[in-house]
């Protein structure tokens, strides 16, 4: 088997291939773009092939940007387009298309790489930890009250900015505007690069389907936040909400709430610690489903990994490091002051065991090292090893990413 990297040349071929490995057909493409594999990028895309010459497998990364916690912005390729025909599965062709990937990644000086999992099994074989999580809220229209703040000096939204409808069409640069603002911002969060936008290649708003855009803007008139909406069969369903301002999200709910002709209003990809839930005047009024991991991590370089993201407290951790699938196992000294970590090889004893997919699990502050513990995933060598990797890894804001690839 070959696997080579691809060139425009191939494109078709590698878009017939990743569809016939899903049992689908690619899209007929439609007036304003709109077809996901519009973006993809023919020099980090990856093709197997027979030993005649058939393509059997497919993988790709995007060029993105990830925000860590310290609001620190990293190159991070994101992997997509993977899939192997059926008549090829379960003969090595997965694990060679990844391995291939990760050599490449690390060849390009790459840290770390993230991907979405279509299926929980099998990104943790090759080192892939799950690291954000989001959530659907469901709220019937009956129970939408909310309720008035009872922290002193809190200010009603009202009174702070406003919401204006446009369609889709008439605010692509204030999207991607406010987008770029709130990744920035947003640890987990990952850019969009202007292609994508300009080719309309993803979910909505990204793509050409058809939405309507409720925008918040500040006392000034700039805006800050927006939401991306539908209304079918009674239901009005929140795309993706986006701001970094919690009373301007709270404002963007109130107006989907208030929305006329509809018996529910569905929020989407909604962070699983976000506070709109307790802002009800009916706790229960908010039904979460839909929990399920998102972005997952696996790192490549642990000390510059470890090193790039800023940090809550200070102290000391010796880390020993499993990468089974990569055949390396590297124990290491994480030294934290002031915010910022140093991380060296050490033959100290260590005070927690783990996978480098776990260790991608609790890079962003997602995932505490000590639930991992408790599954057992994580071994803790010494009473308080867990408490302390907890304040470690903690960020000030939770990770969350909601854009799709």
């Amino acid at each position: 088997m070959e696997i080579r990297p691809t060139t425009d040349k191939d494109l078709d071929v590698f878009v017939d291939t990743v569809h016939a490995a899903f049992g689908r057909f690619p899209e007929t493409p439609v007036e304003g773009g709109g077809l996901w594999w519009s973006a993809l990028e023919m020099d980090r895309c990856l093709l197997a092939l027979t030993a005649d010459g058939r393509p059997v497998g497919t993988a790709a990364t995007h060029a993105f940007e990830l925000t860590l916690p310290g609001e620190t912005l990293v190159p991070a390729p994101g992997v997509t387009a993977v899939g192997v025909l059926p008549s090829h599965r379960r003969q090595g062709v997965l694990s060679a298309m990844m391995r291939h990937q990760l050599a490449g990644l690390r060849a390009d000086g790459e840290f770390l790489s993230v991907l979405l999992a279509s299926e929980a099994p099998i990104y943790g074989r090759f080192g892939y930890g799950p690291a954000t999580y989001t959530a659907r809220l469901t709220v019937p229209r009956h129970k939408a009250a909310l309720a008035v703040p009872r922290a002193r000096g809190v200010v009603h939204t009202s009174a702070t900015g406003s919401v204006e409808v446009l369609r889709r069409a008439e605010c692509g640069e204030i999207l991607e505007e406010v987008y770029d603002r709130y990744r920035r911002a947003q640890p987990g969060a990952l850019s969009r690069p202007h292609r994508w936008w300009a080719l309309r290649a993803g979910q909505p708003p990204i793509s050409p389907a058809p939405r309507h855009v409720a925008v918040h803007r500040d006392a000034y008139g700039v805006p800050d936040g927006y939401a991306s909406y539908s209304v079918e069969s009674g239901t009005l369903t929140v795309d993706e909400t986006i701001t970094t301002d919690d009373a301007v999200f709270t404002a963007l709910a109130r107006f989907a709430l208030g929305h006329d002709l509809v018996s529910q209003v569905v929020f989407q990809h909604v962070p699983p610690d976000h506070p709109l839930r307790w802002q009800f005047a009916d706790l229960r009024a908010g039904e979460v489903s839909g929990t399920m991991d998102w972005l997952w991590v696996r790192l490549l370089d642990i000390p510059r990994a470890l090193t790039a993201r800023a940090w809550s407290t200070d102290g000391e951790l010796v880390l020993d490091i499993d990468d089974p699938f990569l055949g390396e196992h590297d124990r290491y000294l994480l030294t934290v002051r002031d915010g910022k970590a140093d991380c060296v090889p050490t033959d100290r004893r260590p005070d927690l065991s783990l996978d480098i997919g776990d260790l991608g699990s609790v890079y962003l502050g997602g995932t505490a090292p000590s639930t991992l513990v408790r599954a057992g995933h994580i071994r803790a060598h010494r009473p308080g090893a867990a408490t302390l990797a907890d304040a470690l890894f903690r960020a000030e804001r939770s990770p969350h990413c909601l854009h799709w690839f």
